[in-house]
This record gives structure tokens, sequence and C-alpha cells, in this order.
């Protein structure tokens, strides 16, 4: 029997007369108990008082946000009353003395912080306060803040959100970075890391936290403010003038209004400025709330109930809080390919023949049309479970109907279920089951099914937050699909909606149905179209738990998709949502309604939704409520056709708005196919869009301000929007209109019909867009994958596939795609997919297969391929095909008839291509663009027309920067004459092309005959050398190791070399890739006596080298930049030439293939590069003399070019240690206190330096008088371990009164430079540090002035010669023998330096050109001349040969030649190896010395630049570098310096020192925290250097790097081409230092390998990408590569003591569980051990749970002996390690005291106590009980 239903009037009049009774009995307790707003305590009388704040109106929070404010309601609440004459301002605001305090702080480690909250004396707003509260805040993660109020005694209803709940924290970043918290009254302040922005500061009003009613308000940085949801938000950018917005689900129709729709989304993000730095606010609280925003900006949350869970989520930009959020909340799922087809749905057909009608009209017109649904009109009395079988009787034959197309079916279901039995009284089985199962949401009594009212009638409401309820809906889902065929499931009104308000019986009169205070949602009453807010549900009350209906819903019917499609993906599509939704279901933005309205509002609700991480998302086409009209409808088809969810759906009663009814010949049905052939040709782009977002959190539907953030104007475009990065859409949005006023961001953009670059960036303009267009753009730099369209993604899967690639400003472009079967779930995790890498730069596309899973059955090719922004067309264009199963690539050109070429448009078109989808592939077009292929002609800064052409060179202004304007013609230069070809080589005679004239400088005349000689030295090695075969011209005399024979068999040559006639050139092409790698065939070149010129196209923009020059990037900048070179006392300075010169280049080709070229030339010279690429060198004097290595990896190139000018010195252990210098110790007492203060510290430390401040008045050998106690002090440091290096340099002073044996010795035997005898036969005299004797110098004079009064006459040494250097060595054996012991020398002022120019008086004898040469390089004071503050260029030097040479000539090679015979003498008269630094540096001077980076400055520059410097020398062969820690100029600053001496740790040589006049900044300079953290670092140091020491060992022997740069080990991974503030120490430690002031993280490339950190052991799981890595002061990031062995001793202060330790192993396992190491040991400075074989090499190996040595060589003396320590196992799993084998040589097993930590998944052990040396077998096993 059916109950009774009563009517309309008797519902209002009993809800009339409930809200009446609630009134009296309210106003019946107020008058016994008094007003909420008076509160009372126990034992206080005083009445409160506000403490009214003075603040700006837009500060003002309001405190009576309910209606009926007046003074004396506000006052009651002890807030302040302050009437305006606006209404949006709150007239009732909070006091300063409301709010809570914090009674207590608790920071139970870094990353925590808890509180306990007690609640100021204070009147209540709506009663219940809690006055006791639990606060606590965590750093979940680098980028995750989380804080969370809550009742401290009882427990209150909170989010049982399904992902987050499964979340760990990984905290790195202390908590105190970011959280400030205030104690009276409590607020936080959230502030950004790096700059210390305030984002986030709640102290602007009290917390208050009732029992339903909880209020946070937050001072917001910016009014950048996107998110909040679900509303119809007219503009993506909020409004923050007084908007409150309500969030609660609710039906209701998204008709603009500020009302609370479908979803819950307390989220919201903040684009702090221009930077791009944002955040995201995220508040997990599922109760009635509203938000509002008001102009402080500011934010105040209202909900009334559960608890305060927020979580802040940092970024750098828009797209990265995003990415936060989504790892927080769950990332979205991939939909299956065929949903992102075109979609057909209306509500009530009518009948099945009516929906195959749509059907077959949209077929006849060749629709791209993918899926067609049924709406409830499909059902039988519109119950679920249920289908219609008069009208709808086929329907379990219709997917089969639509399958045979190719198209899919969706269908749709509603949660509540009638209670009603069907048609003839049969049982409605799924409403019956469903009440056995207890499904169903109850009334508050727990039991009694709640009755309400929906589409089939009275209905109850399943209880998804029950497990009864989810089995019983996929019980009910699985019997349904079997009746009825369907690919995906669309579930509706589950807000939840219902037709009656609450329930039949309405709902009681209570604080849940009638809250305290109600927020602003639609209607104001709480159960209005829906359930009873005391409804029970298992989750909690329906007051609790109504927005979260939606999303249960989501849970349990994923639950019931997996039942039914088991391994196929399908889809959902949901109307209520929650955040978290999107990792299984899409969403539409509701019932919308056929106006010009609604087209523009679905744009920001799209965004928004792509904040909240749903992507799959979009509107109903044409509108559901309404008829369209044909003009809106095509509108709204063309940009619908860019919808994410891209369906046409529409409402019962009105017209079909399908686009086949407007007829086949129709502008709408031609403009919709336009632009759904082209989705369907870019639905790879939109899948890999999807790929992203489930990987990464990236958004599919993108904000323009997302990517072009620095852009202001960017900030409120919600009229356009972006497909990803690179696809921008701009439809007509509003009725009659064919002009749209859009913004063109700040980029290239191409219009994807014509394919034409737009004219405008930047800018807004009139796009005209007729009746069949919209505005559809691609972004140069976008590489985007295509497929060829069909009328379904089931056929057009099968068509061949294309690219269409945009370049960008740079030529260059990138993109990707992911693949698979489009149907199957978790291809991501199984791998079972393909995923290509695609980059475009210099010509050449690399399509890279980065994971090949999966096989498509349809074999498909990449066809076409379209090249956007192509300056002019290809030469050649060829196909390589990159076998990575056989290593073998083979190259095809492409025939013309697959190339076209559009030069108006600028388009290369490549066709017909047959490339297989899953292969890499490079694709390479060669183009000249005509002004890069010029070559200046006139170099010089005054370059004119009349000048140009008086050189025969043409005259051409241009617009591009730094193009030339006077270039060369073509075939200027030199014309072969005759050609001999050998197996070794070539020889060429070639002569100028008289067609031009001589244009030598003066006195400089053009050398018409030359001679070009070409030999193959090896299979890698050869050598041009250009010269005047007429004339013995100068030769560079530094002796370099060629092969004795060389390689003339053609087949074995990595290279082979033409020559081009006219004009003559070289070009070297690797023979592996055809690339060309050398090509001189160029214009220009020059000969003459004193200028040389020649220029070569480079293999690409890759290159590294030339010096020495402070470089402000690894790689050079290719835009017309000139470095000199010509060696100089110049301390480093952008575009200043330095200390040393190194002609040597390594180039990276684009297949990843290295070469090195080195120039030995020693003449002052300069090098241009161009952005063809190419490379123009210019020298004044000498020959061309080219040696070039083929690698062909970065380290074979360095190993190589070492082999040719000689391996790198192995310095004594001792000088691996830490250094201490300073120029400016005023005595030894200065150098023994610091010394103690060293020790005291414990800080490692080797060596101790004495600069000049030693000397008496700086003469070289003399000890000054204030360090008479120095020998002293050095013997007792000498004797506890420590090592003592003095400064030498070259002058000698001439002017002494008394006898100086330095100098007199050395004029008696000629050492010194003098002029050519037919000039004179004098001393060339210059002015160093020496000062005259017996004078008192006045350092408060200029320096010129010092320099006249005060220096003495200086000569200097020829090194060159044989006597110098016996006359050298007998000086420091002196001064060792008879003044002080030493251990090292430093050469310092060996450019050479003087402090005149060229000579005293300044008067070089001699032709005046060499020292103002006609063509200056860009050096520094050129306009000087080349003798600036060095010698006269006409002095004469005397080879070793007797030769005399200018020192024009070998100015270059002073250093050079310095070097060697110091290093002699060093070994000769201390017997041991010790070590030589020298300042100036040629080619092979790694073979003697090291080298520092010269006198830098104290600035944080510094640093990074200093990775530079280091990386470069180390192509240059010379691996014992560094900088001068904390810097020689300047004052050092506290954080800097000890920034740098983290850096400074990993330097090779490692040296602090800093110059006279600065404070000191050793380590004990500053303050104990100081100390210690260098005291940390260097124990970090000293822990490794066997490692280091064993890497110098490999550098000595082998010709390896040992700092290297990241592209040396990872040539394969461009990202790590241009990296150059992390750098490697060999192959396995990873440095990543902090470089930048301030900073407590560093972004650090990870490459891809498996990586350790250092400190922790652990692997920190990523690999080839970008990592924020957290660095306090205290810290610098280390990480150990996988698959690598270490070998470690444990510190001690220096190495005589640390050298004595056990020899520990890291075994960092790789992946596969294997790695590998080696280890070099010798007594550490004894002469030529190497050579002597008086060492120990042995290697390590693990694999299988085994650890094992191999020894190579032991030669190792008794005493050097080291026995096994402590083996530290990295990656050895998480199941438990039982037992460790220590195994002998002799075969005696000893088991190890093992320490396993599962977690981190390191295995410790120590052997110490088994006395198992190092030098003999052993093994090391390990077992588990698994």
């Amino acid at each position: 029997m059916r109950k009774r239903h009563f009517s309309g009037l008797e519902v209002i009049l009993m809800v009339m007369f409930a809200l009446m009774s609630v009134a009296a009995i309210t106003l019946l307790v107020l008058f016994v108990t008094g007003e909420p707003g008076t509160t009372t305590d126990a034992g206080s009388t005083e009445a409160f008082v506000p403490q009214c704040p003075t603040i700006p109106l837009a500060e003002r929070v309001d405190c009576y946000p309910d209606a009926g404010a007046s003074k004396e309601q506000c006052e009651k609440r002890g807030c302040c009353w302050s009437p305006l004459d606006e209404r949006n301002v709150p007239w009732c605001f909070f006091p300063n003395n409301h709010g809570y305090t914090v009674e207590s702080v608790e920071k139970p480690n870094d990353y925590e912080m808890t509180a306990k909250l007690k609640r100021m004396d204070s009147p209540s707003l709506f009663g219940a306060d809690i006055k006791e509260l639990s606060f606590h805040a965590e750093m979940q993660t680098n980028n995750r803040l989380r804080f969370k109020i809550f009742d401290a005694h009882k427990p209150r209803f909170e989010v049982p959100h399904e992902h987050v709940r499964s979340l760990n924290s990984a905290p790195s970043s202390p908590i105190s970075d970011r959280l400030e918290m205030i104690k009276k009254p409590f607020g936080i302040i959230v502030r950004r890391r790096e700059s210390k922005v305030v984002l986030f500061d709640t102290t602007m009003a009290p917390l208050v936290f009732e029992d339903q009613y909880l209020q946070l308000s937050a001072r917001l940085p910016s009014h950048n403010i996107y998110g909040l949801g679900e509303h119809v938000h007219r503009q993506y950018r909020h409004d923050t003038n007084w908007k409150t917005w309500p969030i609660f689900t609710r039906d209701a129709f998204p008709n603009g209004g500020t009302h609370n729709l479908y979803g819950h989304y307390p989220f919201f993000l903040c684009l702090e400025d221009a930077s791009g730095k944002s955040f995201g606010v995220f508040l997990m609280n599922s109760n009635a709330m509203e938000v509002t925003l008001q102009p402080a900006p500011a934010v105040t949350y209202r909900t009334i109930g559960g608890v305060l869970d927020f979580y802040i989520l940092f970024g750098d930009t828009p797209e990265q809080v995003v990415q936060e959020f989504l790892e927080l909340i769950g990332r979205p799922v991939i939909p299956p390919y065929w949903s992102l087809g075109f979609q057909l749905s209306r509500w009530d057909y009518g009948s099945l023949s009516e929906v195959k009608k749509t059907v077959e009209r949209n077929r006849a017109v060749d629709l791209p049309y993918d899926i067609q649904y049924t709406d409830i009109d499909y059902m039988e009395d519109k119950k679920d479970f249920t289908y219609d079988k008069v009208k709808f009787s086929e329907l379990p034959d219709f997917a089969n109907y639509l399958h045979e197309k190719g198209q899919r079916y969706i269908l749709i279901l509603d949660p509540a279920v009638a209670t009603s039995k069907r048609l003839g009284n049969a049982p409605y089985e799924s409403y019956d089951r469903g009440t056995l199962k207890n499904a169903w949401v109850t009334e508050s009594d727990g039991t009694t099914p709640l009755l309400g009212e929906v589409w089939p009638g009275e209905t109850v409401f399943p209880d998804y937050t029950s497990q009864n309820c989810i089995d019983w809906w996929v019980d009910e889902y699985e019997r349904f699909s079997r009746e009825i065929k369907h690919d995906a499931l669309w579930i509706d009104m589950n807000e939840v909606a219902n037709f009656k308000k609450g329930s039949n019986k309405g709902c009681a009169v209570n604080d849940l149905n009638y809250p305290p205070y109600t927020p602003k949602i639609l209607d104001e009453v709480m159960y209005s179209k829906t359930l009873c807010m005391d409804a029970k549900q298992a989750w909690g009350n329906h007051y609790d738990v109504h927005s979260l209906y939606g999303y249960s819903m989501v849970l349990a019917t994923e639950k019931a998709l997996q039942r039914v499609f088991g391994g196929n993906r399908t889809l959902m599509l949901t109307r209520s949502s929650f955040p978290g939704v999107g990792k299984y279901s899409g969403h539409w933005l509701g019932d919308n309604a056929a106006n010009w309205n609604d087209i523009k509002w679905a744009i920001p609700g799209m965004l928004e939704f792509g904040l909240f991480g749903v992507p799959y998302i979009g509107a109903d086409i044409c509108g559901f409520f309404d008829d369209s009209s044909e003009e809106l409808c095509r509108r709204w088809m063309q940009v619908g056709a860019f919808y994410p969810f891209s369906r046409n759906h529409n409402a019962q009663g009105y017209r079909p708005q399908d686009p086949a009814v407007f007829g086949p010949d129709s502008t709408l049905v031609a403009s919709s196919k336009h632009y759904l052939q082209i989705r369907y040709t870019l639905l790879p782009y939109l899948y890999t869009l999807f790929y992203k977002a489930h990987t990464t959190g990236e958004t599919v539907v993108r904000p323009v301000m997302h990517e072009f953030f620095s852009d202001s104007n960017t900030w409120t475009v919600d009229r356009q929007f972006l497909w990803g990065k690179h696809l921008l859409i701009t439809p007509v949005l509003d009725q009659g209109a064919d002009r749209v006023r859009a913004y063109v961001p700040d980029a290239l953009w191409y219009d994807y019909e014509t394919m034409e670059q737009l004219a405008h960036r930047r800018t807004h303009v009139d796009m005209y867009l007729p009746a069949d267009k919209l505005g559809l753009h691609i972004r140069g730099g976008a590489i985007l994958p295509t497929q060829r369209p069909n009328v379904t993604t089931t056929y057009s899967r099968r068509n061949p596939m294309g690219l269409i690639v945009a370049l960008d400003d740079n030529n260059q472009a990138a993109g990707e795609l992911f693949w698979d079967d489009g149907d199957s779930r978790d291809t991501v995790k199984t791998g079972n997919h393909i995923h290509y890498k695609f980059s475009a730069m210099d010509g050449v596309l690399t399509m890279q297969v980065t994971h090949a899973g999966y096989r498509d059955p349809n074999n498909l090719k990449f066809e076409n391929i379209n090249i956007l922004g192509v300056p002019h067309p290809p030469t050649s264009v060829s196909v390589t095909h990159v076998n990575t199963r056989t290593l073998r690539n083979s190259t095809s050109p492409l025939p013309n008839s697959k190339i076209q070429y559009n030069g108006a448009k600028k388009v290369l078109f490549l066709q017909d291509l047959s490339m297989t989808v899953g292969e890499t592939y490079l694709v390479k077009w060669e183009v000249l663009m005509e002004e890069y292929q010029r070559f200046d002609c006139h170099p010089e800064e005054d370059a004119n027309e009349t000048k140009c052409k008086a050189r025969g060179c043409i005259w051409k202004p241009s617009y591009m920067e730094r193009v030339p304007w006077c270039f060369y013609p073509e075939d200027y230069g030199y014309i072969v004459t005759t050609a001999t070809n050998t197996s070794s080589g070539m020889t060429v005679d070639i002569s100028q092309n008289k067609k031009y004239r001589n244009i030598g400088r003066p006195g400089s005349p053009d050398i018409d005959k030359l001679r070009v000689e070409i030999r193959y030295h090896s299979r890698d090695m050869l050598q041009f050398k250009i010269w005047d075969p007429a004339t013995d011209r100068y030769e560079v005399p530094v002796p370099l190791t060629v092969p004795a024979t060389p390689e003339t068999d053609e087949s074995k040559r990595l290279y082979k070399v033409l020559i081009t006639n006219n004009p003559f050139g070289i070009q070297v092409i690797r023979k592996s890739t055809e690339k060309v790698i050398w090509d001189s065939s160029l214009p220009g070149f020059t000969f003459s006596d004193m200028f040389i010129q020649v220029s070569t196209r480079l293999a690409s923009k890759y290159v590294y080298g030339f010096g020495e020059t402070e470089h402000p990037t690894y790689k050079h900048n290719l835009n017309y930049h000139t470095w000199g070179m010509f060696s100089k006392d110049q301390p480093p300075g952008y575009k200043k030439n330095c200390y040393g010169v190194h002609p040597f280049y390594m180039g990276l080709e684009s297949t990843a293939d290295a070469h090195g070229v080195l120039l030995l030339n020693s003449n002052a010279m300069d090098v241009t590069f161009q952005p063809t690429p190419a490379i123009t060198y210019r020298t004044l004097g000498g020959i061309l003399d080219f040696y070039m290595v083929l690698g062909p990896t970065p380290e074979m190139v360095v190993q190589e070019y070492t082999a040719l000018i000689g391996r790198p010195v192995l310095p004594a252990y001792w000088s691996l240690g830490f250094q201490l210098c300073r120029y400016g110790y005023a005595n030894d007492q200065e150098i023994a206190d610091l010394y103690r203060d060293m020790r005291a510290a414990g800080i490692p430390y080797d060596v101790q330096y004495a600069d000049i401040d030693y000397m008496d008045r700086q003469l070289n050998f003399v000890l000054d008088p204030e360090f008479k106690n120095l020998p002293t002090l050095v013997d007792n440091m000498r004797e506890e371990g420590m090592r003592f290096i003095f400064i030498l340099d070259p002058a000698i002073s001439g002017n002494e009164t008394v006898y100086y044996p330095a100098f007199v010795r050395g004029e008696a035997a000629d050492v010194f430079i003098k002029w050519p005898k037919d000039l004179s036969d004098e001393i060339v005299w210059g002015k160093v540090w020496p000062d005259y004797p017996n004078v008192t110098v006045d350092e408060n004079l200029d320096w010129d002035s010092q320099v006249v009064l005060y220096r003495a006459y200086t000569a200097f040494p020829d090194f060159f010669r044989n006597t110098t250097a016996t006359w050298w060595r007998q000086e420091i054996q002196d001064f060792y023998d008879n003044i002080t012991k030493f251990d090292g020398l430093w050469i310092d002022m060996n450019e050479p330096a003087s402090f005149v120019h060229g000579t005293v008086g300044e008067k070089c004898l001699g032709d005046p050109l060499l020292e103002n040469h006609p063509y200056m390089p860009p050096l520094d004071s050129k306009q000087l001349g080349l003798n600036h503050k060095t010698l006269c260029m006409n002095s004469e030097q005397i080879l070793s040969d007797g030769k005399r040479v200018r020192h024009y000539d070998v100015h270059n090679l002073y250093g050079w030649s310095h070097t060697k015979p110091t290093y002699d003498a060093l070994l000769n008269v201390t017997g041991k190896r010790g070590i030589v630094v020298t300042r100036s540096t040629y080619p092979s001077s790694g073979k003697w010395a090291g080298h520092w980076l010269g006198d830098n400055t104290a600035s944080w520059d510094q640093l990074y630049k200093s990775i530079i410097g280091m990386m470069e020398f180390s192509l240059f062969g010379i691996p014992y570098t560094g900088a001068d820690i904390c810097g020689f100029f300047n004052k050092a600053e506290y954080e800097m310096c000890l920034r740098w001496m983290q850096l400074g740790a990993f330097y090779p040589y490692s040296r602090n020192h800093n110059g006279k006049y600065n404070e000191r900044q050793d380590p004990v300079a500053w303050d104990a925290p100081f100390a210690k953290a260098s005291k940390d670092v260097l124990n970090i140091r000293y822990t490794l250097l066997p490692y280091l020491y064993t890497l110098m060992f490999e550098a000595h022997t082998k010709g390896t790097t040992v700092v290297r740069p990241l592209l040396h080990e990872f040539t394969n991974d461009k990202n790590t081409w241009e990296i150059n503030r992390q750098f490697l120490w060999g192959p396995a430690l990873l440095i990543t230092a902090a470089l930048d002031l301030g900073v407590s993280h560093v972004d650090g490339y990870v490459p891809d390998a498996r990586w350790y950190d250092y400190h922790t052991a652990r692997d920190i799981g990523l690999r080839r990408q970008m990592l924020s890595m957290p660095t306090p002061l205290d810290h610098i990031n280390l990480h150990i590569r996988g698959g690598f062995i270490l070998p470690w001793q444990k510190p001690e202060n220096n190495t005589y003591y640390s050298r004595k330790n056990p020899l520990g192993l890291i075994v960092a396992l790789s992946d596969g569980g294997t790695a590998q190491g080696s280890f070099f040991w010798d007594d550490g400075e004894g002469i030529d051990t190497v050579e002597k074989k008086q060492y120990l090499l042995t290697t390590f190996k693990a694999q299988s749970k085994k650890l094992s040595n191999q020894v190579v060589d032991n030669g190792l003396a008794a005493a050097d002996r080291l026995i096994l320590g402590v083996v530290k196992v990295w990656g050895a799993g998480s199941v438990k390690i039982t037992g460790v084998t220590l195994t002998d040589e002799a075969g005696t097993p000893h088991e190890l005291i093992l320490h396993h930590n599962t977690e981190t998944e390191e295995l410790i052990v120590d052997a110490t106590s088994k006395s198992v040396y190092v030098d003999r077998p052993f093994t090391v096993t390990w077992r588990t009980s698994a």
C-alpha cells in the first residue's frame, strides 16, 4: 500500500510551523541564557572591549556575514562597527583581540611543527566555540606544506580522500623556511623560501573555530587568483572586489550567477608576479562553505563543519602548481583514444529509430564522429538498469550497429533508484536487491531509507560510501552490461539531486538541517534540491559528506567499470565532482543553454577544471536548453572541436542540433567537418597531452597565462586557450562577428591552416575570422604528431602518421608522442606503449624513441613531415634510421620527388617517408641562410662602404643584429694549382685568386703562393698545415707526440678529407655519419706576413673550449662573439684575455659525436663565432697548423688530445688536500696562528702557502726579516704531516746594491731577455714586484707613482734556453738548502707580467708595427698595444736549438717555457714529486703543472664561472685546477664564502686564497658554524681522496677528465649539453652546489642513471629531469651514480694520517644490481712511480650480490699497503640481508657483522678486523632470506 502524499499547501504550512517553532525556542533560549555574542567566563566580570584597528577598507574582514548586521548586533559579537557609503565593504569587522593564542609550540623535527591554541576571551559569533585547538604543520614535500587546525579533544569529520591518504611524506625542506607562527593572536605567515615573499598571511583576521562555523582569512600577494568552484565564472581571473562564492554541490543551471554548481573545489592558484612564481591553496573540507575575495587582496573561508586542513603548494610557474596539486589529489586518467573523437547526444530522441536517423544523416555527410549517446529516455520509466522495450527494443544490438562503422555507444545512469515496480507490476529487481543489501542512504535514525523524488518518481538514494552499496552497484551494472552492450558510462544527477526538499517527509528542525550559519548557497536552504542534512551515510552525516556524493559514486563506478570492462580502459563521465575525481572520470560543464554567453563562459570553466585535475572537460556544444541558431551552433561547433570532451548535446523539446540536420551543403556542416578533421589530425598530439597530464600533471586545455606569465596581458586572457604549450585556439564568441580582438602572446606563431608566420607578437590584433573560420595557431618551437584523419578514430588509427615541425626564433623545436593501443588499462604502468621525444635543431630533426613497449598492429609509418619556418630551400635532405638493436645506422638521401619547398610560406614538405612508428630516425636538411653566410671582411671597428669596397669586398647593410655589413665575395681566397694524393695524406699548392686586390694590412703583404700538407696521423687524428714554402716562417716550438707512422689504411680512418678548388678549402667528414665537421671552403682565407685569417663551418652550434678567458657559459654563444687570446696579467672578466692561451675547441655534432681541433699557433689571435654555424680564426703571425682528433665521444676527444700534447702530471697525493694562502701575511706568526687555529678546529688541511710577502722587498730567494722564523715553522709543520709551498715570480731585480746571486749569476750566464743585437745588446728591463733597495714605500700613493718611485728594474729569464733552466734549478737548490724547505712551487706573473708597458721608459726598439699591429684582436687595453703590461714584442728570445725568435711570436709561450724547468728543479731539489702550480699556460703545460683560475673577485658569479673554467681546463689537459676559494680581490661575504668553501671542496686544486688589504677569509676567520660546515664538507673531500687520486692517475695514464662535464658521460642526452652549474668527478660523483645568494634549494639536472644521495645513501628515484634539491646553508648536494664503486678512507687532519686508514668502498649498484670501479695507490709522492710500476692498480666488480677485486698491477712497497675497511653497498634491496661473508685469497671465509637498512637499502659491513689486504684477491658476498 502506497503512503499518503501531502499536498503542496500542506507541506508549506508544515514548514512554516516548524520555522516559527524554531524561532520561538531560539528566543526563549536567548532570553534565559543571554545573547550568543555575550560570552562570560567563570571568574571574569569585565566586559569585552574590542581593539579596533586602523586598517585600509580593503583589509576589513567581515564579522557579520549573515543578514541583519547593525551596530548593536555587531558590538554584541565584540566586533568593530564603522558604516560607510557602500555596502560591499564590511561595516562590521573584526578587532585585534578576537581569536586564539598559542599556548605551546613543539618541533618534533625540522619538518614539522605542532602547537596548542586556546581561545581568547571574546564574544562568540554563532556559539559553541571550541576552546582548545591543535595545530599541526608539516613540509610533506619540497613544494607542499600542510597545516591542519582541529579540536584538541574530540574527533571531527575529515574527508576520507582515496588518494591523499595513500601518500607518504618525503620532507626535504625545513618548515622554518616557509612557515612562521604568530602567537597572539594566533596566525601563520607562509613565505616563499627563496625570496621570503609572504604568500598566505592569516594574521589579518582572527581564527574562528566553532562547532558549525569555521573561519580563516589570509592576505595574498596578488590579485591574480584563479580557481574555486564549481560556478560559472564569467572571467578566468577572479574579481577581488568583495566577491563571495559558495561551494556546495548542487543540481543547478549554469546561467552566469554566483551560485554554487555541481562540483566542490576549494582550491585556487595565485600567480604572484611576472616571474611566474605561483602557489596554490587547497582546503580539504567537504562541508558547505563560502569563499570571499576582497581587494586587500585577501581570501576568507567560512565553512560550517569539519576541520581546517590546508595544503599550500609552491611552484615556480602556474603549471608547476597544478602538477603539485595533482600529485596530492591524484593525476588524471588517460581516456581511451576513441573518447577523444566527436560525440552526439540529446535528451529524448524519442526512439531508437530516431537515434539511428541521427547517426545515419551524420554518417552520410562524412562527419568525423565516434560516439553516440542515449539519455534517460532509453530507460523504462527512467529506471536505472532497464530499457524501453517498445521504443528502444533493438537497444541490445545498438552497440554492434555502431561498432560496424567503428563507432561507440555510451549510455547514462543516475544514482536515484525508483521504489515503484516495473511495467506490468513486475518487480524492480535492482531496487529489491539494493534494499536487501541495505544499500540506501537512510534517515537520521540510520535504518529507514530516505525517500525523495527524481526522474522515475519516488526514489531511494544509494549510499556509495557503504561497501554494501558498492557491491550492489557493481553487481547491478554487471548484470545490465550483459543485457545492453555499451562502451562507457555517463553518470548524472549525483550532487545528489532530489526534486523534493530533503525528503518526501521534509526535514527535521535541528542544527544540521538548519545550522547557525548557512553559506550563501543557492536558495540558502541546506537541503534545497537534495537530501536532509541529518541523513545518514557510512562516511557520516549527509551534512558532512553531501559534496562527496558524486566523488563516492565515481569511486564505486570505477570498480563497476573494472568489473565489466576488465583490461579495457573505457570512460566515465560525471556531473558532480570533488578534487581527485579526474583520476577516474571526465566532466562536462552541465546543463547550459544555447546563447552567446554560455559559449563564452565555457572557456573559463574548462580552464578551471584543468586546474582541478579534470582535463577531460567540455561544454554541451550548441547548448543544452533552448533552440540554437545556425550561427551560434556553427561557431560552437568550431570551438567545440577543440574541447577535450567534444559533445553536441541538447535537451528535450528543442530542435535537433546535430551538424547534419542543418543540411549537407550548409556552411555549418562544412565548417564542422573542417575543424573536426583538424581535431582528428591532431588527436595524437591531444592524446600525448593526456599522457603528460597522467604522468606529470600538466594541463591539457591551458590558459595562455600558464605559458606566458611574464606578460601581464595574458593574465586575463580567457576568450582564447591553448592545447598544451603549442596550439592557440581563438574562437568567435559573439553574434554577427567576423573579427575578433585576439591577443598574440610573445612567441613566433604560425597559422595552422596557411602555415604562414604571424607578423605580430605580444600585442592585440583584430583577427579576421569569417563565418567558416576560427583562429588556430601553432607556436614556434612545437613539434606536433599528427595522423591522417578519418570519420572515426577506429579508421584514423590505421592511417599514416606525420609531424608538424614549427621552428622557433632559434630554429629549434621539440615535442613528444605517446602511443598505445588506445584502449587497454595501465599501458603506462605496464610499459605497453611507445614514447617518442622529438627535437629539431641545426637542421636536424631527431625522432628518438625513448620507450618501445608496443608494436602497432597496423604497422604505422610516419608519412609526411611539414617543417614550418625554414628560411631557404634545402640543398639536401637525408633520413638516418638509427638501429638501436644492431647499433648500425643507415642514411639515405631523400630524392627530390619527396621534397617540396614553398618559398613564400617558408615551409618544407617531406612526403612519402615510410618511417616505421617505434623506430628512431634523424631527418637532416641543409639550408643556407644568406646573411649567416657572410664572413667579415672588415673586423676592425671603423668599417664603412668606402673602406669595404677598397678591400674588394661587398657592402650590404643588414637589419639582423651583428651580421657584418662588409663581407667577402664567395670566391675570395686561394685557388688550388696542384694537388698530390698519397695513402698517408695530401700535398696541395695554392695561390691567391688574382680577381681580388691585395688587402694586406700595412707592413703585412699577402703571400701569393702557399703549400698545404694534410697528414693522416692515425685512425682518429689528422693534421693540416698551411705555410709559405719560400720563406722560413716561425713555427711553434712545442713538441707534440704524433705516431711514428701514418695510418695509410683508408678503411681504418674515421674520417675522409676532400679539397675544394675555388675557393680553396679543406673538408673533413666523419665517415660513420657523413657529417662534415670541418669545412674551410669559405670566402676570406687570407695569409699575409702579419695577419692570417681562415674560416670554417662548424658541425653544430655546440662548441666548447678556447681560452683563457672568463666565459659566462660552457657552450659558446655563436651570435657573433669574438674572443681574443694573448697571455696577460689580467684578472678574469668578460671578454678579457687572461693568463694562458689555448687555441683548442671541442665540437659536439648533432649526432652526439665529438671532435677536437687545435691550432698550433702562439701569436696573438682571436676567434669569432657566428650562427652559420662557423668560426673564423685570425692570428698575427706564424703559420696555420691544425690538428684534429675524431673522438667520437667527448672523453675520447680529451684522451686523444692529451695523447698529442702530453698527458697531465700526476700530482702528489698531499696536493689533493685542502690548502690555505693569502697575499698579505704580515709575518710568520700570522701563519703559525692560523695553523694552530685550523688544527684546533679539526679542519682537514694539508698545504700552507707563503705569497710574495715572505720575500724581502719581493726579491725571489730572499727571506724577509719579518719571516725569519718561517723556516723553523715550515720544519715543524712538515714533521706533523703538513706541506709548504712558496711562490716564485720570474722577474729578477737588477738594481741591488749588495750581492744578489740570482741576478749576478743569471747575468753571467746570459739568461735574461735582451734586444736583438742589431738594435742593442742590453737587457729589456721591466718593473714588477721587487722594490729598490733602501727605500720606504708609501702605499698611499697611486699605483703608477709607486711603480715609478719604488719598483726596481727587473730582468726576465728566457726559459727557452737550456742555460736558463740550469741557472733556475741552482737558485731553487740554494733556496731549499740554505733558506727553507718546501714541497711544491707556485709560479706566478709568467705571462710575463710587467708593471710598465714594453720596457722602462716605454720606448720599444725596432718595428713599431709589432707593438701596435694594424689589426688588433679584441684584447684588454688593445689601444695601448700588444706590449701593454708586458715586454716589447721586438725583444729577442733564443730557443733551445739556438734559433732566435721575436717575443712577438713566443709571448704566449713564456709561462709554458717557465713551467718545465720549474718542475724539473722541484723534483731534482726535493727528490719528491710535489706539485707546481702555474698561472700562464699553453697546450702541454699540464704535463708539468696545475693551474688556478687567477685573481678572481669575491662575488657570487665567480662560483659558477669557476665551474666553467675548470671544465675548460679539463678539455685543455690540465685537470689539477681550481679557483681561489672565496675570491682574491675584495672582501668576502659570509654566505658566499661558506658556499664557496662547499664548492671549492670539490675543486681538484682546493685552495682558499685572498688578496692584500682584505679581511681574512680562511675557515677559522668567521664563526663556529662556518668552521663546522667547512670541516664537514672537507671531511667529505678527504673521504673521497682515494677516488680523486685514482681519477688523477687515469688522467695521467689515459687522458680522461677529472672534473667532467655532464655531457661527457651522458652525451646522448641533449639536456646535458648546456649544463655548466653542475659537474662530475669522473663518471660517478655528481656535484650540485648552491651558487646563488639566499638559496636553500638548488635546481639540478638528474641525468639518465640511478643516483644515490651521498648523505643518505638513498636512491633518489628520479632521472633525466630537473630536481629541486634542498640545500640548507650547511649542505652541498652530492650524488653517486649507480653502477660504480668508489674507494674511500676515513678522513683525518691531513693526508699523512688519512693515508694510513683502511680502504673503504662505496658500492653503488645499478638498476641491474652491478657496479665496477678501480683504485690506484702508490707512496703518494715518489717520482715516476707509474713509469717504474711502483704502484697498485686493482679493479672492483659487484654482481649478483658478490663484490670481488682483480689486481692489475702490484708494485706497491710494503709500507704503503692497505687493508680492507668498511664496505657500503647502496641499493642492496629492501629484502633483509641475513649474512655477509668475506673470503680472502686463501679461500678462508670470514663472517662479517652487517647493518642493513631496508628503508634506505644500504648495507654496511666492516672488514677492518679481518686484516685482508686490498692488493690481494678477495670477495664479499651477501645473502638474503628470500
